[in-house]
Protein backbone atom coordinates (compact mmCIF):
# COMPACT_ATOMS: atom_id res chain seq x y z
CA UNK A 1 0.00 0.00 0.00
CA UNK A 2 1.52 3.04 -1.16
CA UNK A 3 0.11 6.14 1.36
CA UNK A 4 0.81 10.05 0.50
CA UNK A 5 1.26 11.59 3.83
CA UNK A 6 1.40 15.44 4.48
CA UNK A 7 2.10 17.70 7.06
CA UNK A 8 1.55 21.21 8.43
CA UNK A 9 1.24 20.62 12.48
CA UNK A 10 4.07 23.90 13.11
CA UNK A 11 6.65 25.06 10.87
CA UNK A 12 7.90 22.35 8.34
CA UNK A 13 5.41 21.87 5.01
CA UNK A 14 6.13 18.41 4.03
CA UNK A 15 4.80 16.03 1.80
CA UNK A 16 5.88 12.16 1.14
CA UNK A 17 5.34 8.69 -0.13
CA UNK A 18 5.50 5.27 2.05
CA UNK A 19 4.99 2.15 1.39
CA UNK A 20 3.23 -0.39 3.60
CA UNK A 21 4.54 1.51 6.88
CA UNK A 22 8.01 0.68 6.18
CA UNK A 23 9.75 2.34 3.16
CA UNK A 24 10.00 6.03 2.15
CA UNK A 25 10.11 6.07 -1.65
CA UNK A 26 9.76 9.66 -1.41
CA UNK A 27 10.26 12.74 1.35
CA UNK A 28 9.93 16.74 0.99
CA UNK A 29 10.29 19.45 3.72
CA UNK A 30 9.87 22.55 3.24
CA UNK A 31 11.12 24.47 6.13
CA UNK A 32 10.41 28.36 7.78
CA UNK A 33 13.01 28.48 10.66
CA UNK A 34 15.00 30.82 9.14
CA UNK A 35 11.78 33.35 9.04
CA UNK A 36 10.74 32.47 12.30
CA UNK A 37 14.01 32.92 13.52
CA UNK A 38 14.28 36.35 13.15
CA UNK A 39 10.93 36.42 15.77
CA UNK A 40 12.71 33.74 18.19
CA UNK A 41 10.30 31.41 17.57
CA UNK A 42 7.10 30.32 15.68
CA UNK A 43 4.48 32.88 14.77
CA UNK A 44 1.22 31.18 13.89
CA UNK A 45 -0.09 33.59 11.49
CA UNK A 46 2.92 32.99 9.01
CA UNK A 47 3.22 29.73 9.31
CA UNK A 48 -0.37 29.40 8.20
CA UNK A 49 0.17 31.88 5.04
CA UNK A 50 3.66 29.86 4.10
CA UNK A 51 1.75 26.12 4.38
CA UNK A 52 -0.36 27.48 2.13
CA UNK A 53 2.34 29.05 -0.42
CA UNK A 54 4.29 25.27 -0.01
CA UNK A 55 1.83 22.83 0.48
CA UNK A 56 1.18 22.15 -3.63
CA UNK A 57 4.57 22.36 -4.63
CA UNK A 58 5.82 19.93 -2.10
CA UNK A 59 3.14 17.74 -2.69
CA UNK A 60 3.83 17.29 -6.50
CA UNK A 61 7.59 16.76 -5.74
CA UNK A 62 7.00 13.94 -3.26
CA UNK A 63 4.82 12.41 -6.39
CA UNK A 64 7.19 13.22 -9.32
CA UNK A 65 10.38 11.74 -6.30
CA UNK A 66 8.19 8.65 -6.20
CA UNK A 67 7.50 8.26 -9.46
CA UNK A 68 3.91 8.27 -9.69
CA UNK A 69 0.59 10.33 -9.53
CA UNK A 70 -2.34 11.01 -7.24
CA UNK A 71 -4.71 8.39 -8.90
CA UNK A 72 -1.54 5.63 -7.81
CA UNK A 73 -1.73 6.30 -4.53
CA UNK A 74 -3.70 4.22 -2.07
CA UNK A 75 -4.80 6.88 -0.02
CA UNK A 76 -4.25 10.09 1.43
CA UNK A 77 -2.56 10.75 5.48
CA UNK A 78 -2.92 13.59 7.01
CA UNK A 79 -2.11 15.32 10.86
CA UNK A 80 -4.82 16.91 12.08
CA UNK A 81 -4.00 16.92 15.29
CA UNK A 82 -2.25 18.40 17.61
CA UNK A 83 -0.44 21.37 16.80
CA UNK A 84 -0.93 24.83 15.46
CA UNK A 85 -4.70 25.15 14.88
CA UNK A 86 -4.58 27.52 11.06
CA UNK A 87 -1.31 25.25 10.21
CA UNK A 88 -3.45 22.40 10.80
CA UNK A 89 -6.01 23.46 8.87
CA UNK A 90 -4.09 23.70 5.78
CA UNK A 91 -2.82 20.73 5.75
CA UNK A 92 -6.14 18.92 6.21
CA UNK A 93 -8.32 21.14 3.91
CA UNK A 94 -5.53 20.49 1.09
CA UNK A 95 -5.61 16.17 2.01
CA UNK A 96 -9.61 16.45 1.92
CA UNK A 97 -9.16 18.35 -2.16
CA UNK A 98 -6.91 15.54 -3.18
CA UNK A 99 -9.29 12.87 -1.67
CA UNK A 100 -12.32 14.22 -2.75
CA UNK A 101 -11.12 14.85 -6.39
CA UNK A 102 -9.03 10.98 -6.28
CA UNK A 103 -11.58 9.64 -4.96
CA UNK A 104 -9.40 8.03 -2.26
CA UNK A 105 -9.33 7.17 1.41
CA UNK A 106 -8.56 9.93 3.39
CA UNK A 107 -6.51 9.01 6.58
CA UNK A 108 -6.40 11.25 9.61
CA UNK A 109 -3.43 10.62 11.80
CA UNK A 110 -2.42 11.70 14.91
CA UNK A 111 0.88 13.92 15.25
CA UNK A 112 2.59 12.35 18.06
CA UNK A 113 1.49 8.80 16.68
CA UNK A 114 3.42 9.50 13.72
CA UNK A 115 7.09 10.54 15.49
CA UNK A 116 6.39 6.95 17.14
CA UNK A 117 6.20 5.53 13.79
CA UNK A 118 8.88 7.49 12.56
CA UNK A 119 11.13 4.55 14.29
CA UNK A 120 9.55 2.11 11.59
CA UNK A 121 10.87 3.95 9.03
CA UNK A 122 14.92 3.65 10.61
CA UNK A 123 14.25 -0.23 12.48
CA UNK A 124 12.02 -2.00 10.03
CA UNK A 125 12.29 -5.02 12.53
CA UNK A 126 11.03 -3.14 15.27
CA UNK A 127 7.16 -4.06 16.18
CA UNK A 128 5.00 -3.66 19.38
CA UNK A 129 5.10 -4.16 22.49
CA UNK A 130 7.71 -1.39 23.48
CA UNK A 131 7.60 1.85 25.91
CA UNK A 132 8.66 5.04 23.63
CA UNK A 133 9.84 8.10 25.46
CA UNK A 134 8.30 10.92 23.16
CA UNK A 135 10.08 14.16 23.84
CA UNK A 136 9.07 16.99 21.32
CA UNK A 137 8.97 21.21 21.66
CA UNK A 138 5.31 20.78 22.58
CA UNK A 139 4.84 17.36 24.43
CA UNK A 140 7.06 15.08 26.76
CA UNK A 141 5.63 11.74 27.43
CA UNK A 142 5.77 8.05 28.01
CA UNK A 143 3.84 5.70 26.38
CA UNK A 144 3.06 2.27 26.15
CA UNK A 145 2.71 1.21 22.78
CA UNK A 146 0.75 -1.75 22.82
CA UNK A 147 0.03 -1.90 19.20
CA UNK A 148 0.46 0.01 16.12
CA UNK A 149 -2.81 1.90 16.87
CA UNK A 150 -2.99 0.98 20.61
CA UNK A 151 -1.67 3.24 22.85
CA UNK A 152 -1.71 4.02 26.62
CA UNK A 153 0.10 6.96 28.25
CA UNK A 154 1.96 6.30 31.57
CA UNK A 155 3.81 9.83 31.90
CA UNK A 156 3.65 12.99 31.00
CA UNK A 157 4.73 16.61 31.62
CA UNK A 158 2.71 18.27 34.01
CA UNK A 159 4.52 21.72 32.69
CA UNK A 160 7.08 22.45 29.75
CA UNK A 161 7.85 19.98 27.36
CA UNK A 162 11.38 19.45 27.45
CA UNK A 163 11.94 20.77 24.54
CA UNK A 164 10.12 23.80 25.43
CA UNK A 165 12.82 24.22 28.31
CA UNK A 166 15.91 23.93 26.43
CA UNK A 167 14.34 26.27 23.57
CA UNK A 168 13.36 29.37 26.64
CA UNK A 169 16.36 28.30 28.35
CA UNK A 170 18.59 28.70 25.19
CA UNK A 171 16.93 31.62 24.54
CA UNK A 172 17.45 33.37 28.13
CA UNK A 173 21.37 32.42 27.49
CA UNK A 174 21.28 34.67 23.92
CA UNK A 175 20.75 31.44 21.66
CA UNK A 176 18.73 31.65 18.68
CA UNK A 177 15.99 29.56 17.43
CA UNK A 178 15.55 26.65 17.61
CA UNK A 179 17.44 27.18 20.88
CA UNK A 180 17.40 23.49 21.80
CA UNK A 181 19.87 22.40 18.32
CA UNK A 182 21.81 25.62 19.50
CA UNK A 183 22.56 24.30 23.02
CA UNK A 184 23.52 20.79 22.39
CA UNK A 185 25.77 22.04 19.81
CA UNK A 186 27.43 24.58 22.18
CA UNK A 187 27.23 21.98 25.78
CA UNK A 188 29.52 19.70 24.22
CA UNK A 189 32.26 22.68 25.28
CA UNK A 190 30.79 23.04 28.49
CA UNK A 191 31.53 21.18 32.11
CA UNK A 192 27.86 19.65 33.15
CA UNK A 193 28.75 19.37 36.73
CA UNK A 194 29.69 23.87 37.03
CA UNK A 195 26.27 24.40 38.21
CA UNK A 196 24.15 22.46 40.61
CA UNK A 197 20.60 22.79 39.12
CA UNK A 198 17.53 20.55 40.48
CA UNK A 199 15.90 17.41 38.82
CA UNK A 200 12.41 18.22 40.05
CA UNK A 201 10.11 15.00 40.06
CA UNK A 202 6.00 14.61 40.80
CA UNK A 203 5.17 13.70 44.05
CA UNK A 204 2.87 10.40 43.50
CA UNK A 205 3.66 10.20 40.09
CA UNK A 206 7.17 8.49 39.03
CA UNK A 207 7.18 8.66 35.22
CA UNK A 208 5.32 12.71 35.05
CA UNK A 209 7.95 15.17 34.56
CA UNK A 210 7.84 19.01 35.57
CA UNK A 211 10.46 21.08 34.14
CA UNK A 212 9.17 24.68 34.80
CA UNK A 213 11.09 24.96 37.97
CA UNK A 214 14.55 24.12 36.46
CA UNK A 215 13.54 26.24 33.25
CA UNK A 216 13.14 29.15 35.91
CA UNK A 217 16.33 28.04 37.99
CA UNK A 218 18.47 29.08 34.50
CA UNK A 219 16.66 31.96 34.26
CA UNK A 220 16.95 33.34 37.61
CA UNK A 221 21.11 32.00 37.86
CA UNK A 222 20.87 34.39 34.21
CA UNK A 223 19.40 37.47 35.70
CA UNK A 224 21.31 37.51 38.95
CA UNK A 225 24.10 37.49 37.21
CA UNK A 226 23.36 40.47 35.20
CA UNK A 227 22.51 42.22 37.92
CA UNK A 228 25.58 42.21 39.74
CA UNK A 229 27.83 42.83 36.51
CA UNK A 230 28.83 39.15 36.07
CA UNK A 231 29.10 36.43 32.93
CA UNK A 232 28.13 33.17 33.35
CA UNK A 233 30.08 31.29 31.25
CA UNK A 234 27.39 30.00 28.46
CA UNK A 235 29.20 26.30 27.62
CA UNK A 236 28.97 25.02 31.33
CA UNK A 237 25.69 26.61 32.18
CA UNK A 238 24.16 25.01 29.02
CA UNK A 239 25.97 21.78 29.73
CA UNK A 240 24.32 21.75 33.50
CA UNK A 241 20.91 22.67 31.98
CA UNK A 242 20.91 19.67 29.44
CA UNK A 243 22.31 17.39 31.76
CA UNK A 244 19.58 18.22 34.17
CA UNK A 245 16.98 17.62 31.86
CA UNK A 246 18.28 14.38 30.27
CA UNK A 247 18.52 12.80 34.16
CA UNK A 248 14.93 13.61 34.48
CA UNK A 249 13.99 12.29 30.91
CA UNK A 250 16.20 8.88 31.42
CA UNK A 251 15.43 8.73 35.75
CA UNK A 252 11.50 8.16 34.70
CA UNK A 253 11.87 6.29 31.59
CA UNK A 254 14.21 3.80 32.96
CA UNK A 255 11.42 3.64 36.18
CA UNK A 256 9.07 3.25 33.92
CA UNK A 257 10.25 0.12 31.73
CA UNK A 258 11.71 -1.68 35.10
CA UNK A 259 7.94 -1.18 36.54
CA UNK A 260 6.34 -2.64 33.26
CA UNK A 261 9.23 -4.87 32.90
CA UNK A 262 9.45 -3.62 29.24
CA UNK A 263 13.07 -4.78 27.64
CA UNK A 264 12.60 -2.78 24.06
CA UNK A 265 12.53 0.85 24.28
CA UNK A 266 12.32 3.43 21.89
CA UNK A 267 12.47 7.47 21.70
CA UNK A 268 10.61 9.98 19.24
CA UNK A 269 10.23 13.88 18.49
CA UNK A 270 12.44 16.59 17.85
CA UNK A 271 14.33 16.11 21.37
CA UNK A 272 15.43 12.63 20.87
CA UNK A 273 18.25 14.18 18.49
CA UNK A 274 19.71 15.61 21.34
CA UNK A 275 22.96 14.18 21.26
CA UNK A 276 23.37 13.55 25.17
CA UNK A 277 20.04 12.03 25.42
CA UNK A 278 20.81 9.62 22.75
CA UNK A 279 24.07 8.54 24.38
CA UNK A 280 22.82 7.94 28.01
CA UNK A 281 19.66 6.38 26.71
CA UNK A 282 22.58 3.48 24.80
CA UNK A 283 24.89 3.43 28.23
CA UNK A 284 21.62 2.84 30.27
CA UNK A 285 20.02 0.23 28.11
CA UNK A 286 23.42 -1.48 26.85
CA UNK A 287 24.10 -2.10 30.62
CA UNK A 288 20.33 -3.73 31.25
CA UNK A 289 20.77 -5.83 28.18
CA UNK A 290 17.79 -4.00 27.02
CA UNK A 291 17.02 -3.10 22.93
CA UNK A 292 16.89 0.64 22.15
CA UNK A 293 15.99 1.96 19.00
CA UNK A 294 16.14 5.97 18.54
CA UNK A 295 15.06 7.30 15.30
CA UNK A 296 17.74 8.68 12.74
CA UNK A 297 18.43 12.48 13.17
CA UNK A 298 16.61 13.41 9.86
CA UNK A 299 13.51 11.76 11.15
CA UNK A 300 13.28 13.44 14.47
CA UNK A 301 12.00 16.64 13.37
CA UNK A 302 8.52 16.98 11.25
CA UNK A 303 8.53 15.36 8.35
CA UNK A 304 5.85 13.20 6.33
CA UNK A 305 7.34 10.59 5.77
CA UNK A 306 6.46 9.54 9.67
CA UNK A 307 2.58 10.74 8.95
CA UNK A 308 2.76 8.10 5.62
CA UNK A 309 3.99 5.43 8.30
CA UNK A 310 1.22 5.83 10.76
CA UNK A 311 -1.10 6.26 8.32
CA UNK A 312 -0.69 2.77 7.29
CA UNK A 313 -1.41 1.61 10.44
CA UNK A 314 -4.08 3.45 10.82
CA UNK A 315 -5.77 2.46 6.99
CA UNK A 316 -5.49 -0.85 8.41
CA UNK A 317 -7.44 -0.62 11.44
CA UNK A 318 -9.96 1.08 9.30
CA UNK A 319 -9.88 4.31 10.64
CA UNK A 320 -10.19 6.60 8.06
CA UNK A 321 -12.40 9.84 8.06
CA UNK A 322 -15.02 11.77 5.66
CA UNK A 323 -15.02 15.23 4.32
CA UNK A 324 -16.20 16.48 8.10
CA UNK A 325 -12.35 15.92 9.59
CA UNK A 326 -11.65 18.99 11.26
CA UNK A 327 -8.17 19.81 12.63
CA UNK A 328 -7.84 19.36 16.45
CA UNK A 329 -5.37 22.08 18.24
CA UNK A 330 -5.29 19.22 21.53
CA UNK A 331 -6.03 15.58 21.65
CA UNK A 332 -4.65 12.51 23.61
CA UNK A 333 -2.40 10.38 21.91
CA UNK A 334 -4.18 7.49 23.02
CA UNK A 335 -7.44 9.12 21.49
CA UNK A 336 -9.90 6.31 20.05
CA UNK A 337 -12.17 8.48 18.14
Amino acid sequence: MRILALESSCDETAAAVVEDGRKILSSVVASQVEEHKLYGGVVPEIASRRHCEAIVGVTQQALDDAGMTLREADAIAVTYAPGLIGALLVGVNFAKGLSMSANKPLVPVHHLRSHIAANYLTSPELKPPFLCLVVSGGHTHIVEVRDYTDLRVLGRTRDDAAGEAFDKAARAMGMSYPGGVAMDRIAREGDPAAFSLPHPAVDGAPYDFSFSGLKTAVINLIHNAEQKGQTLPVPDLAASFRKAVVDCLVRNFVKAAQDTGSTTLVTAGGVSANSLLRSTLEQECGKRGWRLFMPRLSLCGDNAAMVGAQGYFEALSGKTAGLDLNACAEMPIDEKA
